[in-house]
């Protein structure tokens, strides 16, 4: 009975906030609160597959949903990013009958990476996917060191653990395990010797603190690493890039699945990848999910076309206080080399907390922005000014930046301009800021 009542009551508050516009979480937390342990008491579909890291976890989900509904399953997910405890009890239980069966063939689960531990306490997922651990919200979580400890807490002994071989710290949950899937990337064009970001976290081992080498890194301290110290380095991969060529948008996944890219990225590469591991072994068919994935355009919001005035523009969604987020977005537009203008907006840090504590900027390879094909710099919001500042010490020729702290006023005078092409790049806490000022594609 008490099951009942705390079910009915997510499921009243769940839909009459939906009604209002409210968020998704409060209906999870009145039920937690009149029975605390209730998400061990339901019963779950055969596969429960969670992702959790600092990056991709949103996209990885959209994907691996995608797929396994294209099969006939019935997928329940978290895709309003409700991603901590209260909002995935919310989910679970507003998909839930009255005696606590959820109705669905699976259940696919985005979790933030510092409470996964709250989460997974009341069940354990049958595949956890790890994806990575970058410098992510510091004012928050503090070192990823601290972050991976959060996430090793969640670590049940059953159930499959999909690592990312090519992480150094990730890969140290799957010491001394067995029920470990690898997924990773073999040596590519684009990898690099030596590392090429404003920061090191990949300078020394994760296990004994000793010096780590590696043979390449595809960025930041992703790639193929060894500790002559203590043996760590890159697992073997079940699952593995073999081939990816970002320039046409082509990627083989064990040099035999071809998939076309929608997003020409690395970061959408080692996305797509874990998918693909997550599906083939939920039994999906190996060209079955090569299909459903190829060409696919996420619908999180992530990447969004548009006009500003008379110049075509592309959004991209990069993490405030995660330097390695800005600085895939930074490569890849880079990379894209078309003659171009580029909008950075700085207004609001984060929707969860109130800080203005800007020291990430400094981690962000700004650098790469000294490109024949950036045309002009436009730095938007309160901290423009701050932005302004970091981009003095970078060798980009002051012309070439225009600093902006009223972003209304900006994206008038932005779109009295004339260029072939426009980027802009923010967080979630700015999105709406901009993208309401300009026609969506």
């Amino acid at each position: 009975m008490r099951m009942f009542f705390a079910i009915l009551a997510c499921k009243l508050a769940y839909f009459f906030g939906h009604l209002i516009g409210r968020g998704s979480s409060l209906p999870g937390r009145i039920a937690l609160k009149m029975y605390p342990d209730i998400l061990s008491k339901i019963t779950l579909p055969e596969y429960v597959i969670a992702v959790t890291g600092s990056n991709g976890k949103t996209s990885t989900v959209e994907m691996i949903t995608r797929v396994l509904s294209s099969q006939g399953k019935r997928v329940v997910t978290n895709k309003e990013g409700s991603n901590l405890d209260a909002g995935i009890a919310a989910v679970l239980l507003y998909n839930c009958t009255f005696g606590g069966k959820l109705k669905a063939d699976a259940l696919v689960l985005e979790s933030d990476e510092r409470f996964s531990k709250l989460t997974f306490r009341w069940f354990a997922p049958t595949h956890y996917v790890v994806t990575n651990l970058f410098r992510d919200q510091l004012t928050r979580n503090a070192h990823p060191e601290w972050v991976y400890e959060y996430i090793r807490e969640s670590v049940s002994e059953s159930g499959t653990l999909i690592l990312n071989a090519d992480d150094p710290l990730i890969s140290l949950l799957g010491k001394d395990r067995d029920n470990v899937v690898w997924f990773g990337m073999d040596r590519q064009p684009f990898s690099e010797e030596k590392n090429s970001s404003v920061y090191d976290d990949g300078a020394f081992c994760p296990n004994c603190k000793s010096r780590m080498s590696y043979n390449y890194r595809h960025f930041n301290h992703i790639g193929e690493y060894y500790c002559e110290n203590c043996g760590h380095k890159k697992h073997t991969t079940d699952f593995t890039v073999t081939s990816a060529d970002l320039k046409n948008g082509i990627i083989t996944i064990d040099g035999e699945s071809l998939i076309k890219l929608s997003f020409k990225s690395v970061y959408n590469v080692y996305n797509i990848l874990a998918c693909y591991a997550v599906c083939s072994l939920a039994g999906v068919e190996k060209e079955k999910i090569a299909a459903e994935i190829s060409d696919y355009v996420l619908k999180n919001g992530r990447v969004v076309e548009y006009y500003l005035g008379t110049s075509e523009g592309t959004f991209l969604v990069s993490k405030h206080e995660n330097s390695v987020s800005y600085d895939q977005s930074i490569r890849y537009l880079v990379g894209q080399d078309i003659p171009c203008g580029v909008i950075i907006i700085v207004d609001s840090v984060s929707r969860r907390y109130s800080t203005g504590e800007v020291s990430w900027l400094w981690d962000i390879d700004f650098e790469l922005l000294n490109a024949p094909c950036v045309e002009h710099i436009y730095l938007l919001g309160a901290h423009a000014p701050d932005l302004e500042t970091r981009f003095s010490y970078t060798e980009i020729f002051p012309e070439k930046i225009s600093v902006m702290p009223d972003i209304d006023a900006a994206v008038d005078e932005i779109a009295a301009k004339k260029h072939d092409k426009l980027y802009t790049i923010t967080c979630f806490s700015d999105k709406a800021k901009f993208l309401s000022k300009v026609k969506i594609k």
